[in-house]
């Protein structure tokens, strides 16, 4: 397990409290667009970054593990000089905040987890996803990933922001994205959510197809004194389909553990 360097954007004040905003498989740090004025308004010093073979960050060969994608995290708050975080992570950025709370639970203040799982099968999908992926490019998988992402009433209404993401997840690595498909398919967390300490939001989208609430729910009611809210109408990517009820929902997380 070596850490790389992932590529990461800076927003708000230079003493104000680090939150460390981690996204989904496809998508780069563009992702969180949504939620860089609220947190910053509020005071915090936020970091969005892209993982390991997304966006511009290098994309090493080989299977990736989510202890990779982790000690990615670790390295960057190491450089960022950053002895605790709170941590936002969506989908693949909330199976790597378990991890990291697993691994390392004294580098995290507190811990929201949106749109995610700790046991996501079929291991075979995930598998059959990579070769994919592999075999045709990511612009294979862009329309079918999106149509997760939002429900479909928000895909009618924003026809040319569909576009954009279609395209973000096209422009991923191919191999960086099968690769983090592998994390996915060989993760380990669930077993040691109950020890977690750090005080834990998770939140469903109520039409997520992908992380449906069930998924949330057992996350919630493993991790000791965890919250669990699910949202409506929202599917996989709720930070950027329900915006303001997601920026509430982490705000009040932080302030309740400043």
């Amino acid at each position: 397990m070596t850490a790389v360097e992932v590529d990461y954007v800076v927003d708000g004040p230079a003493d104000g409290p680090p939150v460390v905003l981690s996204g989904s498989l496809g998508s780069d740090l563009r992702m969180w667009q949504p939620q860089v004025a609220a947190l910053t308004s509020a005071g915090y010093r936020v970091v969005r970054y892209d993982h390991r073979g997304h966006g511009r960050s290098p994309v090493p060969p080989g299977r990736y593990s989510l202890a990779d994608l982790g000690a990615d995290v670790l390295a960057l708050l190491d450089r960022l000089d950053i002895r605790r975080s709170h941590f936002v992570g969506l989908s693949l950025g909330g199976m790597v905040g378990m991890r990291v709370a697993q691994d390392a639970p004294h580098r995290l203040h507190t811990l929201t987890l949106a749109c995610t799982s700790a046991e996501l099968g079929p291991p075979s999908g995930w598998a059959d996803r990579a070769a994919l992926v592999r075999a045709e490019g990511t612009q294979a998988v862009a329309v079918a990933a999106v149509q997760r992402w939002f429900t479909p009433q928000w895909r009618a209404a924003h026809p040319g922001r569909t576009r954009d993401y279609e395209s973000m997840v096209a422009a991923t690595s191919a191999e960086g994205y099968a690769s983090c498909c592998a994390a996915i398919e060989t993760m380990d967390i669930a077993a040691r959510l109950s020890r977690i300490c750090a005080p834990t939001l998770v939140i469903s989208g109520a039409d997520d197809p992908a992380t449906p609430p069930p998924h949330g729910q057992r996350i919630a009611d493993a991790i000791p004194l965890a919250l669990f809210e699910t949202i409506s109408p929202a599917a996989h990517l709720a930070n950027a389909e329900l915006p303001g009820t997601i920026n509430e929902l982490i705000l009040g997380h932080l302030k309740e553990n400043p």
